[in-house]
Order: structure tokens, then C-alpha cells, then sequence
């Protein structure tokens, strides 16, 4: 599995020139119009965003707080949300306690604290056991976690979240997906704008956001 890295999307800075333009997205550069559409979710007539991420990745978590800022900021037009890259396998850890928190229906409150484990803390949580110490440390009730997290609910859930990436032709993180349609990267917008400079790679690839969801409510 193919996994971006902000520092793969910065290295590209410097291998030279481009003419893209992040609020003006060319296809083919800043975006791609996937092969098949695919269904998404009608919200109050919102546009639907996907961010695939995983939680290790070093670039979803670069991005996660501009990310989640962006989305509150456009509410009013965007149904954001969250999916795990999983590889369907049921020893993918990250996955597994993502579908866990999600079927105890604690996957947004506890996001930034599986993420600040990772990133702050620099715990990995790559275990059935770290995830259960992780778990009980934060306040969820044991049994409960253990329950959800064994159950044949959440084995299901990963095959899905397998098939869901396929469906998108998603094979790294970050990648998101505006109305079903459009897929984009921030290793994509810094390669077709290779003189942004490092700290405007984030904001560019969200000028690409605005310009998708725009074209999406068209």
C-alpha cells in the first residue's frame, strides 16, 4: 500500500516550474475526475468531502487541524467526514480502532486524541493490546471497547473500508474526494505548483477544496 508523506509532497517543490494554479485546479495537475462517479452522501444538498487518512501518516497529521477548520468554516455547504485507509485485513490495527471508536460512535471525539498519541506522544499504536491500554487510559469503559472491538460488526466494517478505497481508487494518505467525483492530493498540488513555498502547501491544496466544492454546486 502506496502511503504519502508530507515530506514526499515537499520534495517536489524543487524540482522545478509549473503553471497550475491552486484556485483555478487544472485537471489532470491539481485534480483528478475519477473514471466512475461514485454515490455520495446527500446532506441538506451539501457537497460531500472524504479525507482518507490513516493515523499514523505523518501528513494527514500536518493537515488535520487546517483540515477540520476549513470544514467548520464551509458547514454550511459541506458534509465532511473522516474515512480510514484500510487494507481489509483484520491485524490493521489502525483501521480496527477506528471502526471500533466509530461503532461506539466516538470516532470524531477521540480523533484528535488517537492522533496527538501518535504524533505527541510518539506511542504506537500498532497492537490489539496498545489499542485496549490507549482505550482505558482515555476513559473508555473496557468492556465496552472490547465488545465493539471484537465484534463481527467491526471485522465487516474493515473489508468495507477496503472495498469504499478501492471504489475511489485511493492508494494513499492523505487523499480526499469532493461529491463522489474529483480526488485530490497535497502531493498533487505541490507537484504541479512547484514554487509554492513549504508552509503554503496546505493552504493551496484547501484552494483546491473551495474550487471542487464550488464546481460540485454548479
Amino acid at each position: 500500500m502506496r502511503r504519502f508523506t508530507l515530506t514526499l509532497a515537499l520534495a517536489a517543490l524543487c524540482a522545478g516550474t509549473a503553471f497550475a494554479s491552486p484556485t483555478n485546479p487544472v485537471e489532470g495537475a491539481e485534480f483528478r475526475t475519477l473514471p466512475q462517479a461514485q454515490p455520495a452522501q446527500k446532506v441538506g444538498g451539501k457537497v460531500e468531502v472524504i479525507e482518507f487518512f490513516m493515523y499514523h501518516c505523518p501528513a494527514c497529521n500536518m493537515v488535520d487541524a487546517p483540515l477540520t477548520a476549513w470544514a467548520k468554516k464551509n458547514a454550511d455547504k459541506v458534509n465532511f467526514r473522516r474515512v480510514h485507509l484500510s487494507s481489509g485485513e483484520n491485524r490493521d490495527y489502525e483501521a480496527r480502532l477506528f471502526a471500533t471508536l466509530e461503532a461506539l460512535q466516538l470516532h470524531d471525539s477521540m480523533h484528535d486524541k488517537v492522533l496527538h498519541a501518535w504524533h505527541q506522544e510518539r506511542r504506537r499504536l500498532r497492537s490489539d493490546a496498545e489499542n485496549l491500554e490507549w482505550a482505558v487510559r482515555n476513559g473508555i469503559d473496557k468492556e465496552k471497547f472490547l465488545a465493539a472491538y471484537n465484534s463481527f460488526g467491526v471485522g465487516m466494517r474493515l473489508k468495507s473500508l477496503a472495498r469504499l478505497a478501492d471504489s475511489y481508487g485511493v492508494t494513499g494518505t492523505p487523499t480526499l474526494i469532493v461529491n463522489g467525483k474529483y480526488t485530490t492530493e497535497p502531493a498533487m498540488v505541490g507537484q504541479s505548483n512547484r514554487h509554492l513555498k513549504n508552509e503554503d502547501l496546505v493552504p493551496a491544496s484547501l484552494q483546491v477544496l473551495d474550487a471542487l466544492v464550488a464546481r460540485s454546486l454548479q
